[in-house]
This record gives structure tokens, C-alpha cells and sequence, in this order.
């Protein structure tokens, strides 16, 4: 069963026990733009007493210069090596695993973050942010981008889209008509918290091209995917025996670090209640949790 973090006591007992803390971002030390309490307090704390910080985020609508700029805004430092978001893991998977040719383009049906990965490693790419795509999609157009596919185009990427179309999607539709362009999805989470509510995740946009174009992605490259904790192990030279991944997900986060050989702590301040942690096997319950990351912190004053 898993332990609820809950005394002075058993804080203690887990600085004690892990020396290096994984975290997911959006419903444990944010929610949107809100800072949820005593989360700087409590990341001062464990680099004070030693402790390795890596931040691991699904959402690939940033990259991680983008996500500097936002800790930064929060209060909290954090360099870019420190940070591992999907869009990162998926820009290394298309360079380093599928080894794409460097005169290859990327198209994204997704966000600006994968865009700004992607370059960072040599591969130009379209779709994505372009508001050329922005509108109604017009058939009678023959100029239409529907109908003039970059033949440069060796991979499509599929992440959060808060701005996807029946255009857009219709495009990757026909980049994925050929069975040679490898289809990968940045991560496949169903939704993410944002101030109280529960919005439209990743997953649903790949599900949709997914179901349009009758085919699964080759991967998903962000959390739970164990290639992605086996770059983190690699890039820190982690002990996966000292160390916790700390999320608001069970299908994700905690299942991340359960399958990569870490503890794990819940927090109640994203997706999961007390009651969906019950209903679990107690063979994939998370070794704790707590009502908020920040208990951390105050159960120690």
C-alpha cells in the first residue's frame, strides 16, 4: 500500500533514501500560470541538502528554453540540462533513433516546441505554428498546401495542438497516405489540469490522426516511455535506486517510474484523487503520496 507522507518522520526518511527527485511540472509545481504553494520552498530544500532536480514534462508545446524562461518567472532555477519535455525526447528520437537525413523536413501538427527542438538538432520543419494553416480548409483552392506535399518530408510528428484544424489535420492525413513516413506522437496523455479543470490532452490529437489515417504512432516520446528514462539515466548518471519520480499521473508519471526501477510519489494537485489511487492493484500502487508537493517543505517547520 502506499504510504502517505504525512509526519516530519517520513520526510526525513525520503531525504534520507533518494538522492535524486524526478518532476513532472504541470499539476505538481503548477497548474497553467498559478505556483501551487511552497513549491520553491521545498525545491530550495532539496538542493540545499544535495539533491539532484530533473524536471520531466509531457508538454511539448514548449521547448526547454521555454520552460527556463517560465521557472524563472516562478522563482525557480533551472538550467535547460535539467529539463527533459517531450518535444526534447522526441527531437533526439528522430536524430538518434531514427537517424532521419539531416536534408529531411519534419512536418508537426503541434506546437512551437517541438519546431524549436527540432532545430536545435539540424532538421527543418513545417506545419506546426505556421498560420498559414489557421483557416478553413478550401478544396476549390489549387494552390491549397493540400495538394503540393513537400516531398522533402521524412517524418511526422503529432503533439498538443491547441490550435488544430480540420486543415491541419487533414494535411497529415496525406503526409501518412505514405507507409515510408514514420509517424511518432511527442507523448499520448488524454488530458492535463489547468486551474480546477481537466483540458484535451496530446493524446487526443494523435488519436484523431491516428483514427484518420488508420495508423498507430511508431512511439510516444515522452513519459511513460522507457527509452526516455533510459537518456535521463544516461545524460545524469542516475542510481535508479536512490532515486523518486514525484507526478499527478498514474498512466504516466507514476507508471514511468515504477517500470524504470525508481520509487514513486503521487501528489494530489492534478489529475488523481484518493479515490482512484484505492482503486488501484497494490502492485502498481505508488510507493507514496501526499496531498501536495509542498508537504515536503512544511511538515519539516
Amino acid at each position: 500500500m502506499s504510504v502517505k507522507i504525512a509526519t516530519k518522520t517520513q520526510v526525513e526518511t525520503v531525504l534520507d533514501k533518494y538522492d535524486t527527485f524526478l518532476f513532472d511540472c504541470d499539476g505538481v509545481l503548477w497548474l497553467g500560470n498559478h505556483l501551487l504553494p511552497s513549491v520553491v520552498e521545498t525545491l530550495t530544500l532539496l538542493r540545499s541538502h544535495g539533491k539532484k532536480v530533473i524536471f520531466v514534462t509531457n508538454n511539448s508545446t514548449k521547448s526547454r528554453a521555454d520552460y527556463v524562461h517560465k521557472f524563472e518567472k516562478f522563482g525557480i532555477k533551472a538550467s535547460s540540462d535539467e529539463i527533459f519535455s517531450s518535444s526534447y525526447a522526441t527531437a533526439v528520437y528522430v536524430d538518434s533513433i531514427l537517424k532521419l537525413p539531416k536534408d529531411k523536413k519534419v512536418w508537426v501538427l503541434g506546437g512551437s516546441g517541438i519546431q524549436d527542438e527540432l532545430k536545435l538538432v539540424g532538421y527543418e520543419s513545417i506545419g506546426g505554428s505556421d498560420p498559414t494553416y489557421n483557416k478553413e480548409l478550401d478544396l476549390d483552392d489549387p494552390e491549397s498546401p493540400i495538394y503540393h506535399l513537400d516531398p522533402q518530408v521524412g517524418a511526422v510528428v503529432v503533439g498538443l495542438d491547441t490550435k488544430i484544424n480540420y486543415f491541419k489535420s487533414a494535411v497529415t492525413m496525406q503526409y501518412l497516405n505514405n507507409p515510408e513516413i514514420p509517424f511518432l506522437a511527442t507523448n499520448i496523455d488524454s488530458t492535463y489540469p489547468h486551474k480546477g479543470l481537466k483540458l484535451p490532452g496530446a493524446g487526443t490529437c494523435v488519436e484523431t490522426i491516428a483514427c484518420a489515417s488508420g495508423r498507430k504512432p511508431l512511439t510516444s516520446c515522452g513519459k511513460p516511455n522507457p527509452s526516455m528514462m533510459d537518456a535521463i539515466v544516461k545524460a545524469h548518471k542516475i542510481d535508479r535506486s536512490r532515486s523518486i519520480m514525484v507526478g499527478d499521473r498514474l498512466n504516466t508519471d507514476m507508471k514511468f517510474g515504477r517500470e524504470g526501477g525508481l520509487a514513486t510519489l503521487l501528489v494530489l494537485t492534478g489529475i488523481e484523487t484518493v479515490q482512484t489511487l484505492n482503486q488501484l492493484e497494490k502492485d502498481v500502487q505508488p510507493t507514496y503520496y501526499s496531498e501536495k508537493l509542498g508537504d515536503l517543505f512544511e511538515l519539516l517547520q
